[in-house]
């Protein structure tokens, strides 16, 4: 297969104050229209957030042409399977956070990220800190940063997962004491590419929550270094026509279907057209053409 038709998506972050982020949107459309990839690209005063797709070497491209802005020196960049195909448009937007907590007032961004965050740890000390502190009085918790869906059909071992359809609500149970009990064990957050944990550890660390970390890259790069070998099981939830994909063939399947609670991996909306709530779905339960899902259900008859 010749580089022309190999595909690939690229999962990127940097938080880097910008003073002129509509700029900063114009170039980036304009860069993916004529490189010729689809994504979701995210532009704030906090920085930058994207996933795009198409041909690697014009992602390649990509990636090199957006390193050149001095903000984004040291973009950090995640690669997996997967094409334009994957995303139904180019969408480049400008928001007020880069990560939709609801609080842009409470996180500071400098040239070196955001201020104040959890420690960040490579998986190999994510994996040797767990072992540490094994048998001790305070071993260490997974804190999952995603929502409670992306949680079902993957996460860490022995993980709290709070109770979170979006990333207000991760606000909200940080600061609703929810999560104080773990204020005094060494708490791990981890999400899909790092870039909501970097918001919820600092969030966590302004709460008095004692020992934060993060893990680097997040459960992508997690699961380039230990595949399915490690203390990550299940699925990944992935932002794109994929809805989810595995690290190997060994994946464990721990999912379970809404409807009639069968092992699945598979995330869908329901009946109503406007829905944008994914649930866990099998294929047969999918056939029930009259189901909606309780989020849709519940606005339906409020």
């Amino acid at each position: 297969m010749s580089p022309s038709t190999v595909s690939r998506i690229a999962l990127y972050y940097r938080f880097a104050p910008l003073s002129d982020p509509e700029a900063v949107r114009l170039w980036q459309r304009a860069l993916c229209r004529q490189l010729g990839l689809t994504g979701r690209i995210i532009v704030s005063p906090q920085g930058i957030n994207g996933t795009v797709g198409g041909p690697v070497d014009a992602v390649k491209q990509y990636v090199k042409q957006t390193r050149e802005h001095p903000a984004f020196r040291d973009l950090d960049v995640k690669w997996s399977d997967g094409s334009a195909e994957d995303f139904p448009r180019l969408s480049v937007k400008v928001k007020p956070e880069l990560v939709a907590f609801g609080a842009p007032e409470r996180i500071e961004v400098d040239e070196h990220g955001v201020v104040g965050t959890g420690e960040h740890l490579s998986p190999q000390r994510v994996n040797e800190l767990v072992a540490e502190r094994a048998d001790t009085d305070r071993p260490v918790v997974f804190l999952d940063g995603r929502n409670t869906v992306e949680a079902q059909i993957g996460r860490f071992e022995g993980a709290v997962v709070p109770e979170a359809q979006t990333t207000r609500d991760l606000l909200a149970a940080v600061d609703s004491g929810a999560l104080d009990h773990l204020k005094h064990s060494p708490v791990v957050s981890y999400c899909t590419g790092g870039v909501r944990c970097e918001i919820l550890s600092a969030l966590l660390r302004q709460r008095g929550f004692e020992e934060v970390y993060q893990i680097d890259g997040g459960i992508v790069r997690y699961g380039e270094a230990f595949g399915d070998s490690g203390l990550w099981h299940g699925e990944l939830a992935v932002f794109d026509r994929r809805l989810s994909t595995r690290f190997t063939e060994d994946a464990e399947t721990i999912g379970r279907c809404h409807g009639c609670q069968a092992p699945t991996s598979d995330l869908r909306n329901c009946v109503d057209p406007a829905c944008t709530t994914l649930t866990v779905r099998c294929a047969d339960c999918a056939q029930d053409t009259a189901w909606t899902c309780p989020a849709c259900t519940a606005r339906s008859t409020a």
